[in-house]
């Protein structure tokens, strides 16, 4: 038994006939059955790296081909969710690395395989077809503990960033299922964290996962709900605010506008936003970071305009017209 090859089980929709042979008559149809060809030959390939990721020795090579080349195999989703074992193997990864969190021993080596591995997860969480099954596995949960690490060595750093790309692909698709399971975990304190200490990228990422929440109805509700997590949120978007006019980054502040946009369409938060929304965004600190992107000048246009003119005006506020007098702040 132990000589025997690990099986892989496909589903119907992925076994496909063996290539066709190219016909020795040279006509229209020979275009389409070159390209069909192709296709078999790129799913072989692909089934045969799923294939190897059940066995040890082979595992780091599949997981490096499979994380540089799934956005050329279709439906690699799918196939790594269905294969016998493909997901344990993933999971096995992940769960060898948790004793070089703490203390932080982990090698630049041993991030780049696990990180390879997270890739693969991130395909999954980005299907259609596999989200919910992800979802419901509660698979994220496994990424927590590399989100809440501090150090901020280049290994870690990239640990957290690839795991925050995972969460980001589950939000990046608007579904209240989504947000309503990621809330019954702390993924809010989780990125909360990494947008005080990460890098400007993890920081971008970690906002927009915020922002995908509040953007949610059910997700406003939830942060606005007490004074405390309003005040967390508040806290932590203000130091952002104010680490960015020392070095700015335009798509971070975008993202950092857009959520305290959001959380001036909830009354009780609007109201509060009137003692605590940073001055910088008020008194063109930022003109010079926003002079390319006027979309974001006009959400924070209409941020001052709820919050120093019309209160909490739910959506119906996004369409309203800023007050000439904000052009001049804003200086344009």
């Amino acid at each position: 038994m132990a000589n025997l090859q690990p099986s892989l089980t496909i589903p119907p929709s992925f076994a496909g006939a063996s290539p066709p042979s190219p016909s020795p008559v040279a006509g229209s149809s020979s275009g389409p059955a070159l390209g069909q060809a192709a296709k078999d030959k790129k799913m072989a390939s692909a089934e045969q790296l799923v294939l190897e990721l059940c066995d040890p020795e082979l595992r780091e090579n599949a997981l490096l081909e499979l994380s540089k080349k799934r956005e050329i195999f279709q439906d690699l989703a799918p196939l790594l969710w269905h294969s016998f074992g493909t997901i344990a193997a993933l999971l096995q990864e992940i769960v060898s690395i948790y004793p070089s969190l703490s203390p932080p021993t982990l090698s630049p080596g041993a991030s780049n395989r696990v990180c390879n591995a997270l890739a693969l997860l991130q395909c999954v969480a980005s299907h259609p077809e596999t989200r919910i099954l992800f979802l419901n596995a509660h698979i994220p949960l496994y990424l927590y503990p590399f989100l809440n690490t501090t150090s901020k060595t280049r290994p870690f750093e990239y640990l957290r960033l690839t795991s925050l790309g995972v969460i980001g692909a589950l939000v990046k698709v608007d579904d209240t299922e989504v947000i309503s399971f990621l809330l019954q975990t702390e993924i809010i304190p989780l990125c909360l964290r990494t947008m005080e200490m990460g890098s400007e990228l993890s920081k971008t990422v970690a906002t927009f996962i915020v922002q995908k929440i509040l953007l949610d109805d059910v997700g406003l509700r939830y942060i606005c709900a007490t004074a405390e997590r309003f005040f967390a949120v508040g806290s932590v978007l203000a130091n952002m605010v104010v680490s960015l006019a020392d070095q700015p980054s335009t798509r971070l502040l975008k993202h950092i506008i857009r959520c305290y946009l959001r959380l001036s369409d909830n009354p009780r938060a609007c109201a509060a936003l009137q003692s605590c929304l940073p001055d910088m965004l008020k008194d063109g600190t930022f003109n010079n970071c926003l002079r390319d992107d006027p979309a974001t000048r006009r959400w924070l246009q209409q941020l001052l305009h709820n919050v120093t003119g019309g209160g909490g005006m739910g959506g119906a506020g996004m369409g309203g017209a800023p007050q000439p007098g904000l052009d001049h702040m804003m200086g344009i």
